[in-house]
């Protein structure tokens, strides 16, 4: 019988054996595992360990290491064999400091068409095994402990070195002599405010079944209506999950990313009607309900909301984009791509990209969806092509286009991913940029051209130019519309989709850099005294009553009509970095933080110069908490903000399906944007 060995190998997702379980009590360095009052099949896949470097985390107290391997280009994986699998077990100890002792923690993983388990044999592997299993609402990781069979089993350590994490303990003995392999931990006092800001981020953490799954929208105690606000929002925990990771805390985003997944595959239906696979939910709650056939016991479970029970019952279209940006960011600020590889994972990939790629009637290449579907969550004239929804779906095809594996399944897939992109980029660098040369060309566009060679191409009429433009848009710079549609440019300026738009590099190089000139020229209006405006202008008068239905919560400046909101601080802080201009988010961030921690982090503040606390904004609000934390961290490790923007991309000018070339009818206009991306 051949002795167990650790062993680096190339690994697969190939599914082979299921393990049964009991989730009760058991731990890992130190940590408890959920209590449930049931048997659960779990998913373990493959485990891969990319990077070049150990390094060690701290939260809190407590340190965790994480592991990286050193980087190879065959996808190497830790993996551990051993010829006797019945001598594994659950792992239940609170320290691990045998030389004898190799942990696997293992991820769920899960079918989530069919949820089926799969068992495959694998020759020729020396007894390693490969654990795929079933998916399940209660899903939770797996720790196995093997049990080497080394002559030195039964020796004392000498002169072992730990990492500790309260009473546990960690051997990294094996962590010496390895090439380019660092251990090291940066930490600087933090000032009170930022003190304060982590109390209430970590105060704002819920648990499921003994294990943290995200934050809830807003913690305030004197908040006696509390609608959706304690429910754990997937936009709304980005900015907190990039505040987790950056301090190198991963769980919390780990288990949000697989709990919100497991319920992309639960039954959705409004009036009988249900909408397509591949939509996340726009928020869920935990709740604490009776186990039945039992005295007195009960359970969490996951009560998702896809739109159903949201205000105008509007599908959340966004939900799925962050879900996927967030996937790409845990990868690259942890190192752990094993997540992302994972066939459960890949599969929800592919869920959500066909529901967005789906052929419809559109003539555009961007994404058409109703009123309310992103952020601005309530009537604000945004249905159509609003930027914001199409900057998030260019961050997340690209980020899907990093992620995804290509096989027989995904390969048409990846093409059609490519494709979009290429025509996405061209069709909002061309149609919705503006400025000064730009809206004095709109201003002499014919109208009710019928041509293929038509220049102006939507039937915009000039008129439509608002008086408030002319005098506001500066001479240098310029920004990105808000919507556009056959014989309609909305004209106001939306921040989010404008930042994103920097940050993914959907805008040319030259237009990123117009956009934050236009900020900078414009900082009394979009900034004044509280970063940032959700757009601008706010409607008003008879605009405002037959745009929003005169929506009492959206009047003129406040809430999604021109108020200022602090979460936008992180987003604007990545687009800075990226386009080196540091300087401009520093001066906002720090704007913010002589109000933030008096007025008790407000969600929103009101008034054309951001003034006043926002008449029905929820006080402690998460992500105002976490998006001021996530900028003073990127403004300090602009190294880690590189990480999480995309530089421009010149293979997708070079894509392009339009066969023009082949029919003579016309020549394609993509030379022209090719070269004005080249600027």
């Amino acid at each position: 019988m051949m002795n167990s060995s650790c062993c680096v190998g190339i690994s697969t997702m190939k599914p082979c054996c299921r393990v049964l379980i009991r989730c009760r009590n058991s731990s890992i360095f130190g940590f408890p595992f959920p209590k449930c009052n049931h048997l659960d099949v779990y998913n373990l896949s493959k485990s891969q360990l990319k990077g070049n470097s150990f390094r060690l985390f701290r939260s809190g107290s407590s340190r965790i290491l994480a592991l990286k391997s050193v980087v190879d280009h065959n996808r190497r994986a830790f993996s551990v064999s051993d010829s006797c699998w019945d001598q594994s077990r659950v792992f239940r100890s609170y320290n691990v400091n045998k030389h004898n002792r190799v942990l696997v923690i293992a991820n769920v993983a899960s079918d989530i068409r069919n949820h089926s388990t799969s068992v495959e044999s694998h020759a020729n592997e020396k007894g390693f095994e490969r654990i795929y299993i079933q998916a399940g609402l209660n899903v939770n990781p797996l720790v196995v402990e093997r049990i080497e069979r080394g002559p030195d089993v039964g020796k004392e350590e000498s002169n072992s070195s730990r990492v500790e994490s309260n009473s546990s303990s960690v051997n990294i003995d094996n962590l010496k002599g390895l090439n380019e392999t660092k251990v090291s931990i940066h930490e600087r006092e933090l000032s009170e405010i930022e003190k304060e800001a982590w109390k209430l981020l970590r105060g704002a953490v819920v648990n499921y079944c003994g294990n943290p799954v995200g934050t809830v929208a807003a913690n305030d105690p004197a908040d006696n209506q509390q609608l959706n606000y304690d429910q754990v929002f997937v936009r709304d925990f980005v900015p907190s999950a990039l505040a987790f990771l950056l301090n190198g805390e991963s769980e919390i985003v780990k288990n949000f990313l697989l709990h919100t997944l497991q319920l992309q595959s639960w039954e959705k239906t409004v009036d009988c009607y249900s909408p397509g696979q591949g939509l996340m939910p726009a928020s869920f709650k935990v709740r604490t309900v009776p186990l039945e056939g039992t005295d007195g016991a009960f359970e969490d479970v996951l009560d998702p909301d896809f739109g159903e029970s949201a205000i105008g019952r509007v599908a959340p279209v966004d939900s799925g984009l962050w879900w996927i940006i967030l996937l790409r960011t845990y990868g690259k600020l942890t190192g752990d791509y094993s997540l992302q590889e994972r066939v459960d994972v890949q599969t929800g990939i592919r869920l959500i990209l066909n529901l967005c790629l789906t052929d419809g009637f559109d003539m555009f290449p961007t994404l058409l969806v109703t009123d309310g579907s992103c952020m601005i969550d309530r009537r604000m004239g945004i249905h159509g092509h609003p930027l914001e929804i199409q900057a998030l779906f260019y961050s997340a095809l690209r980020c899907s286009r990093e992620m995804l594996i290509v096989n027989d399944a995904t390969r048409n897939l990846v093409a059609a991913i490519n494709n979009r992109l290429s025509a996405l980029s061209f069709h909002i660098r061309e149609y919705y940029w503006v400025d000064m040369k730009k809206i004095n060309e709109i201003y002499r566009y014919k109208t009710e051209e019928y041509s293929t060679d038509a220049i102006n191409k939507f039937n915009i009429y000039p008129d439509q130019i608002p008086s408030w433009l002319v005098d506001w848009i500066p001479e240098e710079g310029g920004y990105l519309i808000g919507n556009l549609q056959p014989a309609h440019m909305d004209f106001r300026f939306f921040m989010l989709g404008n930042l994103w738009a920097i940050i993914s590099s959907l805008g040319t190089p030259k237009q990123n850099e117009g956009i934050l000139n236009l900020i900078e020229a414009k900082w009394d209006d979009l900034v004044a005294h509280m970063p940032l405006k959700i757009c601008y202008p706010a409607l008003e008068h008879e605009e405002w009553r037959i745009i929003t239905g005169s929506d009492p919560k959206n009047t003129p400046w406040s809430y999604h009509n021109g108020g200022s909101w602090p979460t936008l601080l992180w987003q604007f802080t990545l687009a800075c970095v990226k386009m080196k201009r540091p300087e401009l988010a520093r001066k906002a961030v720090d704007l913010a933080e002589k109000r933030l921690s008096m007025d008790q982090w407000p969600e929103y503040y009101d008034t054309c110069h951001g003034r006043f606390i926002g008449k029905q904004a929820r006080l402690f609000q998460t992500w105002t908490v976490a998006g001021f934390l996530t900028s003073k961290m990127l403004l300090e490790n602009p190294e880690m903000a590189s990480l999480l923007f995309w530089e421009e991309d010149y293979e997708l000018l070079e894509i392009c399906v339009c066969a023009l070339s082949k029919t003579g009818r016309k020549k394609c206009s993509r030379g022209r944007a090719k070269s004005q991306t080249l600027m």
